[in-house]
């Protein structure tokens, strides 16, 4: 790829203590969740039913959902309170996109966005229903590695570039998996998505990820968040539909984290999502 200057990024509006705090506050909103989701979640439930379950613990934490008729162009406004997203279908799904019970096997990730006093939480998971084969355990232990690794690099006066290729090397190289290409983390903070975007894969060409060179900065707060296909990274969805799966119908996870960039190193606000179990159920 060509060889690019490191370039600064835009100003980082500062942060003063009480907004850390409540960035803080909102992210382990979603960690919370997360935590009760994982003790309640049965074989037999149905997506509808889960969607339901959160935003109940959304109301009893005093949050409310960011994701809820979220909208973006050429697809209607987001119709859950989270992103539920089965098996095959990587990121976006809906409550109501799949309606049968959940059964022995599946394998759900659960992306949860929250708005508490002006900040956004924004973090998800991958849970696994009963048993699993060992490749499926080895895939959603390549994403909680290559986050864990990733989050390490996300150090002042570091390019971004350099999340993607620890991420990248791990997923890829070490596991024998696939990320998903055109998908990835993001800036936030008093809006779901700001600039950056945080790509998973090292750009192969001129222009494909123009965020790649900047510099990481105090201040910075970023959801990253790995994508992962079992044998492919490329992704299909249906013509003004959200949910976004797996070319080839193979099985797939999602790990996200939310991050602040301190002098220090990276801070985990999300903190906590690390110790909640692989299997439910």
């Amino acid at each position: 790829m060509p060889i690019r200057t490191p370039q600064s990024v835009k100003e980082v509006p500062s942060l003063s203590e009480a907004d850390i705090e409540l960035a803080y506050a909102a992210a382990q909103a979603v960690v919370q969740t997360h935590h009760r989701l994982a003790d309640w979640l049965r074989v037999g439930m149905t997506l509808a039913q889960i969607d339901r379950f959160i935003a109940d613990q959304l109301l009893d934490l005093q949050c409310r959902s960011c994701f809820l008729h979220y909208k973006v162009p050429r697809l209607p406004p987001f119709p859950s309170h989270a992103c539920l997203s089965l098996n095959d279908c990587v990121v976006h799904g809906t409550a109501g996109y799949c309606t049968r019970p959940l059964i022995k096997g599946d394998v759900l990730k659960i992306d949860i966005g929250v708005w508490r006093r002006n900040w956004v939480g924004d973090a998800g998971w991958t849970y696994a229903f009963g048993e699993v084969s060992p490749e499926v355990r080895r895939l959603m232990e390549s994403g909680k590695e290559s986050l864990r690794r990733g989050v390490k690099e996300l150090r002042p006066g570091r390019l971004l570039i350099e999340w993607a290729r620890t991420v990248q090397t791990c997923v890829e190289k070490e596991y024998g998996f696939h990320l998903v290409r055109g998908l990835g983390g993001h800036g936030y903070g008093k809006k779901l998505h700001e600039k950056p975007f945080v790509s998973n894969v090292v750009p192969t060409e001129s222009g494909e990820w123009p965020e790649a060179f900047e510099y990481l900065r105090p201040g910075m707060l970023i959801a990253v968040e790995p994508m992962i296909g079992m044998t492919t990274a490329a992704t299909r969805s249906e013509s003004r539909r959200w949910p976004v799966y797996i070319a080839d119908g193979s099985m797939s996870v999602h790990y996200e984290h939310d991050v602040l960039i301190t002098p220090a190193g990276p801070r985990v606000l999300t903190e906590g999502m690390e110790n909640l179990p692989d299997i439910v159920g």
